[in-house]
């Protein structure tokens, strides 16, 4: 069975461990508790398989903390991840500065396709969910944007986020099958 590895990541406050649970069908978060570190939820989806072969996944998805003090942390949380999810609060402005700093230390350094990459723009509950033009920074305006709103439209980004395992699923499946034909030939 194919295996891969999700990084949930983003300022604090953002929503990431609320998104976490409610995409791997995890328990409900009620009040507001920091991360400490990172937490790994394993999942399965099935409606994400490995097309060539018919056989399913399973996902690690690990919601890292956003607070700086774990930043010593975050070379070991990269080893070996397939994708970086950015979540970041669509109504915080100083957010909207912070991302660029994640997908540069998550996802540049590590030479990860923007394929591989998603952002997602969390709307809290109460906060409307307003979908203004957000002003990215350059190098997150190439990326795959998403809105989250759990209160409004939970199904948008279950979908969203199904088809960016797919993606990941493709990705971590040719890798896998150029690495078997380099051992073989």
């Amino acid at each position: 069975m194919l295996k891969a590895k999700i990084l949930f990541v983003g300022p604090c406050e953002s929503g990431k461990t609320v998104l976490a649970n409610f995409l791997t069908e995890s328990s409900d978060i009620t009040e507001y508790n920091p991360t400490q570190g990172v937490r790994i939820l394993e999942f399965e989806n099935p409606h994400v398989s490995s097309n060539n072969k018919g056989t399913g996944c399973e996902f690690e998805l690990w919601d890292c903390a956003g607070d700086p003090k774990f930043e010593s942390c975050w070379p070991a949380l990269m080893k070996d991840s397939h994708g970086v999810v950015i979540i970041f609060n669509a109504n915080t402005p100083s957010h909207l500065k912070e991302i660029e700093m994640w997908h540069s230390c998550f996802v540049q350094q590590q030479l990860l396709p923007d394929t591989q990459c998603l952002l997602v723009a969390h709307h809290k509950p109460g906060s409307g969910g307003d979908r203004g033009n957000l002003c990215l920074p350059s190098p997150l305006n190439k990326l795959k944007l998403v809105h989250s709103n759990l209160e409004d439209d939970p199904e948008e980004i279950r979908l969203e986020f199904i088809k960016y395992l797919k993606g990941i699923v493709n990705s971590v499946s040719e890798s896998r099958d150029r690495e078997e034909m380099s051992i073989i030939t």
